[in-house]
């Protein structure tokens, strides 16, 4: 990987996700050269020069429009190709539009790029995560989905709040889909170095005014919500997004609750799903498998299993 100065990203999709995540590595300077790609040319186009034109402002960073050709030499590749779900459309529906698209583009997007990582941004993540390992000769490590990271920095957000603290002071995590099955090992979240209960408690409050349930469903809602009011999520997900690519390519070994092909962790095996994941320049460099109570670790093989059955019904 080389170093930020000299780093390439392109963007697969230019709609309102893609460009925003360009946006924001300019505004961060992640990396030194970003392109962007889209069926839509003129889309493409328009967004590159948008941002190029206040590229004085932020920092120095080469952006163009191009085509899948222009790929080549990346360093990583953000895949937000796909359509949202339309009125009527079953949530499989969606999946098997979305997996077509893949199949039909990230064959030949991996033989251009074979040495590049890959985000997956695109939704439902864990399933294109999947269908890319699929489609493709990439190694495993090379593939990461955005999956849960954008939830868990939504629960310590929601955490945040109810705490008095900032959301960088708290360590905790959402595991398993990016979907209504994912869920809170309460066990392993703290404050400060202390069991979240055990710092709430030690604040004089009671555990009582910790509504978990009500956290976990809110930071499951909160995407929904955002849509309702404004018609997309775009700015956390850049954000987001963002972080994994500057752990990459600043080789920082973070870890990151990211979706990626999971075998034997915790008896699950073939299904991308999220689960802490040391992240560096080489992409995913490590597994972390903090203990689960046995009803935490029932609630990620139901979500896991929920995920396999798509799997199934879905043509690969």
């Amino acid at each position: 990987m080389k170093d930020n100065k000299g780093s390439k990203i392109s963007v697969l999709g230019a709609g309102n996700v893609g460009a925003t995540i360009a946006y924001t590595f300019a505004v961060h300077g992640t990396c030194s050269d970003v392109v962007l790609v889209d069926i839509n040319e003129a889309k493409a186009k328009g967004e590159a020069m948008d941002i190029r034109h206040g590229i004085s402002f932020a920092h120095n960073l080469d952006i163009t429009d191009g085509t899948y050709d222009d790929i080549a030499g990346s360093d990583i590749v953000v895949v937000t190709l796909g359509m949202g779900r339309k009125p009527g459309q079953s949530r499989l529906d969606l999946m098997q539009n979305n997996v077509n698209i893949i199949k039909q583009v990230m064959p030949n997007v991996a033989k251009i790029a074979p040495e590049a990582i890959y985000v997956v941004v695109s939704n439902p993540v864990d399933i294109l995560t999947y269908a890319i390992l699929q489609c493709t000769d990439l190694k495993p490590s090379q593939v990461i989905g955005s999956g849960t990271i954008l939830d868990s920095a939504r629960l310590r957000s929601d955490i945040a709040e109810k705490a008095c603290i900032s959301p960088k002071s708290i360590h905790a995590y959402m595991f398993g889909e990016h979907g209504d099955t994912s869920f809170v090992p309460w066990s392993t979240t703290n404050i400060g170095g202390m069991n979240m209960f055990d710092y709430w408690t030690s604040t004089g409050r009671s555990l009582e005014e910790l509504d978990t349930d009500a956290i976990e469903k809110n930071v499951r809602a909160a995407g929904g919500e955002v849509i309702k009011r404004k018609g997309a999520t775009f700015y956390a997900i850049a954000l987001s997004v963002n972080k994994i690519c500057e752990t990459i390519i600043r080789n920082a070994n973070n870890i990151l609750t990211v979706s990626t092909l999971t075998h034997g962790r915790y008896g699950i095996d073939d299904v991308c799903l999220s689960l802490p994941c040391v992240v560096n320049g080489h992409g995913i460099a490590g597994e972390v498998n903090p203990p689960l109570l046995d009803e935490e670790l029932e609630k990620l093989r139901k979500s896991a299993d929920t995920l396999k059955q798509f799997i199934a019904q879905i043509d690969f």
